[in-house]
């Protein structure tokens, strides 16, 4: 699922805005999982989800 950033908090956490227009928090541990240290608003980046629709990574975005 492709979102762009809409917030990164100094906690690690982020706000993303997902391409069906739906907000949705990203926990610290989903930024990290991904890779990433910080997130920047604006960023495009694509969101891997559990089967119960939690976001697990937040990873470069897919072209």
């Amino acid at each position: 699922m492709q979102a762009t950033v809409s917030t990164f908090h100094s906690d690690g956490s982020a706000v993303v805005l997902r391409d069906d227009g739906v907000l949705l928090d990203v926990s610290a541990e989903a930024v990290t999982a991904g890779g990433w240290r910080l997130l920047r608003p604006g960023q495009r980046v694509t969101l891997e989800r559990s089967e119960d629709g939690v976001v697990t990574a937040v990873r470069l975005p897919v072209l």
